[in-house]
């Protein structure tokens, strides 16, 4: 039997309504709420992943191409959203876009899994972690729920989910009226 796994990718302050947040983001709270609770009540698993820097970021690569300071950890951009269920889910801190801890975490604890994805932003973190998770597990079902993420900007949304589609990821949906 396959396990359901929802991850739910970079859902804090500061992509929200932060540093780097924006209207799409904050529309999509609820939806990711209700998603959460509905794999909740399933008795599925749930797994957040929190964009993570130290003060130093800004020297780093990607400080260099994106000079704003987001998600530094201990402060209140670093933190999940409050709306968010986080009782009983795993959360792993990433420094960088995808995360290799999340795919050691997935195929040692769920290789028979079926994954979902939702968050922020699709055309960054959500691209990154299900491509590479199609990768760490290539027969794994993975889907993202577009209703259920933003990306920078509109357009840059839209492409990524269809360069997911391309890579035989399911895109739940992506008819869905984008704000």
């Amino acid at each position: 039997m396959k396990n359901k796994v929802l991850i739910v990718v970079d859902m804090q302050k500061d992509f929200i309504d932060g540093a780097l947040g924006s209207e799409r983001a904050v529309s999509i709270v609820k939806n990711v709420e209700e998603k959460i609770k509905t794999y909740h009540d399933g008795g599925n698993t749930v797994i957040f992943t929190r964009d993570t820097h130290g003060e130093n970021y800004v020297e780093t690569q990607e400080g260099r191409n994106l000079p704003v300071y987001h998600c530094i950890k201990g402060t209140s951009g670093w933190e999940i959203s409050s709306k968010l269920n986080t009782i009983d889910a795993v959360i792993i801190d990433k420094p960088t876009f995808g995360s290799v801890e999340l795919m050691k975490y997935l195929s040692d604890f769920y290789p028979e899994g079926e994954f979902e994805l939702v968050g922020l932003c699709t055309d960054i973190c959500v691209i990154s972690n299900a491509i590479m998770l199609k990768a760490f597990l290539p027969e794994a079902k993975v889907s993202v729920d577009a209703a259920c993420c933003a990306g920078v900007t509109l357009d840059s949304h839209k492409n990524a989910l269809e360069a997911m589609k391309m890579c035989q990821i399911y895109i739940i949906n992506d008819q869905e009226e984008v704000k």
